[in-house]
C-alpha cells in the first residue's frame, strides 16, 4: 500500500479515543480491515459463481490471489470515493487492474453481475463477525474473573444502596454475580447475532439478482430456447424456476465461501441486519457501562470498597499527586455513554427509502465501525478491571456499621411486628431511627430504652438484630444458583 505526502497526519489514532486505543478490535475494524473485508467478499463471489460453473475456476483463483489489501492504494481509495458515494466502484477497478496484469482472461469476472452494496454490506457483516468473535472472547474472561469474585466473596457484606443511600444489606458476592449476569445476557444476545444475523448481501442492482441471472444466462447456463421458456420457467426477461433455483443456489454458495449466514431475502433497503446487531451492541455496553459505574461508586474515597487494579503511572493527576483516578471503569462507561446513541443511528437507518438508499446506507458505515470498536475496547478493558479488581471486605463492614444499625429498620419492622402489632412496630422502629440520628446512638440502644419495647426483646437481642451482616437475606443461596453450571 502506498501513501502521500502528509497522510500520517490523517491517521486516526484513538487520540480522542482512548478506550480503543492499541486494543485487538482496533485492526479488526481500521480501514485496511474493510478494505480487505470488501475484497474477501468479491473474492468469495468469484468462487461461488465458480461452483456453480459461471465463472471459470482459474478466473476464480485469480481473483482471490488478487484480493489483498497491500496490493491497493488505500488512501486513493478514499479519495476517489468522494467521486462515487461508496469506496467499492474504486476498490473494482483497482482489483480488476492487479488481476488483469497476473491473468489478463480473468479480469472480466470481477465483480461479475455485482453491484457495490451486496459487496460493502457483505464486507461489514465480515467486519462485525471478526470484531464480535473478539468482543466475545472478552466477555468470557470478564464472566469467568467475576464468577471468582462472587465465589470469594459468596457471604462478604456490604451496604445495598438505592436512589444512592444505604438501603438494606447484601453482599458482594451478590453485586459480582449480577455483573456477571449482564456480561452473559450480552455475550447470548452477540451468540444469536453471530449464528444467523449477519448474512452475506445479494440483490444486484435493485435486489432482483438480474445482473447475475443475466451474465449466467450469457454464460449458458440456462437453457434460453424460446420454446422451452414457459411463464414459469428461466427464459429471457423471465424469473421462474430455474432462475430461483440459481439465485438460491448463489446465495448458499456465497454464504458458504464467506462464512456469513444465507439471507432469504436482499436486504439492500430491509436493514434488519444492521438493527439487530447495533442493539445486541448497545446492550454489551450499557451491560459493560453498569460495572464500570458502580466500581467508581464503590472507589470514592468516602464509599473505598474497591479499588482498580494499581498500574505504575495509571490514574495520576496532572495537577493533584495524591489521586489515582479510576481511568478504566472511566473508559468503560464512556462507550456506555456513547454507543447507545450511535446505535440509535443504525436503527434510524431502517426507514431507507426504495431499493437502495441515498444517504441512510451511507450513514451507517461509520456509525457501525465506531459502535463494534467502542464495544470491542470497552470488552477488552473489562478483563483487566474485573481480573484485578481490589475487594475490601473491612472497608465494607465499617460502612454497614455508618447508620448505626438503620440499615435493618426493615428487619426489626417484621420482627417486632407480632410481639406489640404492626403499627406499633412501625411506629416504634421509625421514631428510635430518627432518635438513633439526632443523637447519634446505635439504634439497638435507643430501641432498649423504649417502654412500649419493655419485657418483649431485650438489649443483647435488639443488638444481634441491628447487626447488618446477619440481615443479607437469600444473598449467598442466589449466589450459589446463579454460578451453578
Amino acid at each position: 500500500m502506498t501513501s502521500g505526502p502528509g497522510d500520517a497526519v490523517l491517521v486516526d489514532a484513538g487520540l480522542l479515543s482512548p478506550v480503543r486505543a492499541g486494543t485487538p478490535v482496533e485492526a479488526a475494524v481500521c480501514d485496511t480491515a474493510w478494505l480487505q473485508a470488501m475484497l474477501d467478499a468479491e473474492a468469495a463471489l468469484a468462487r461461488a459463481q465458480a461452483r456453480l460453473g459461471v465463472v471459470p475456476q482459474s478466473a476464480a483463483r485469480a481473483v482471490t490471489e488478487a484480493a489483498r489489501a497491500e496490493l491497493l492504494d488505500l488512501r486513493a481509495l478514499a479519495v476517489a470515493s468522494r467521486e462515487t458515494a461508496n469506496p467499492v466502484v474504486g476498490l473494482v477497478r483497482a482489483l480488476t487492474g492487479v488481476v488483469a496484469r497476473d491473468d489478463p482472461s480473468a479480469a472480466e469476472y470481477v465483480h461479475r453481475g455485482s453491484t457495490s452494496q451486496d459487496i460493502l454490506d457483505t464486507g461489514a457483516m465480515l467486519v462485525a463477525a471478526r470484531a464480535l468473535r473478539l468482543v466475545r472472547a472478552d466477555l468470557g474472561r470478564s464472566a469467568a474473573a467475576l464468577a471468582a469474585l462472587a465465589g470469594e466473596h459468596r457471604d462478604t457484606p456490604m451496604a445495598g444502596r438505592t436512589l444512592a443511600l444505604q438501603a438494606v444489606p447484601t453482599t458482594f458476592g451478590l453485586k459480582a454475580a449480577g455483573w456477571r449476569k449482564l456480561l452473559l445476557d450480552a455475550d447470548r444476545r452477540l451468540e444469536r447475532v453471530l449464528a444467523e444475523g449477519l448474512p452475506v448481501s445479494l440483490g444486484g442492482a435493485a435486489g432482483t439478482l438480474s445482473g447475475y441471472l443475466e451474465y449466467a444466462r450469457a454464460d449458458g447456463f440456462f437453457d434460453t430456447e424460446p420454446d422451452d421458456a414457459g411463464p414459469g420457467d428461466g427464459g429471457p426477461g423471465g424469473a421462474g424456476r430455474d432462475a430461483g433455483r440459481y439465485a438460491d443456489a448463489l446465495v448458499r454458495a456465497f454464504a458458504e465461501e464467506t462464512g456469513l449466514a444465507p439471507s432469504a431475502l436482499p436486504w439492500h433497503a430491509l436493514r434488519t441486519p444492521l438493527a439487530d446487531l447495533a442493539a445486541a451492541l448497545a446492550f454489551t455496553a450499557g451491560a459493560l457501562g453498569k460495572i464500570a459505574t458502580d466500581v467508581q461508586t464503590l472507589t470514592r474515597t468516602e464509599v473505598g470498597e474497591v479499588a482498580e487494579p494499581a498500574v505504575e503511572g495509571r490514574g495520576s493527576s496532572s495537577a493533584m499527586p495524591h489521586k489515582r483516578n479510576p481511568v478504566l471503569a472511566t473508559l468503560i462507561r464512556s462507550v456506555a455513554l456513547q454507543v447507545p446513541v450511535m446505535a440509535a443511528g443504525l436503527t434510524q437507518c431502517l426507514i431507507a427509502e426504495d431499493e437502495r438508499s441515498a444517504g441512510a446506507w451511507h450513514a451507517e458505515w461509520q456509525l457501525l465501525r465506531e459502535c463494534l470498536r467502542l464495544t470491542g475496547g470497552a470488552a477488552h478493558t473489562a478483563v483487566e478491571l474485573t481480573a484485578g479488581l481490589v475487594v475490601r471486605p473491612e472497608r465494607m463492614r465499617d460502612n454497614l456499621g455508618l447508620l448505626g444499625g438503620l440499615l435493618v429498620s426493615e428487619r426489626l419492622s417484621a420482627v417486632l411486628a407480632p410481639v406489640v402489632g404492626r403499627a406499633v412496630a412501625r411506629q416504634v422502629t421509625s421514631e428510635a431511627a430518627a432518635r438513633a440520628v439526632e443523637s447519634g446512638l446505635p439504634l439497638y440502644k435507643v430501641l432498649a430504652a423504649d417502654p412500649r419495647l419493655a419485657g418483649t426483646v431485650d438489649e443483647t437481642e435488639l443488638a444481634g438484630l441491628c447487626d447488618p451482616a446477619d440481615y443479607t437475606g437469600a444473598a449467598a443461596a442466589l449466589v450459589d444458583r446463579a454460578l451453578r453450571p
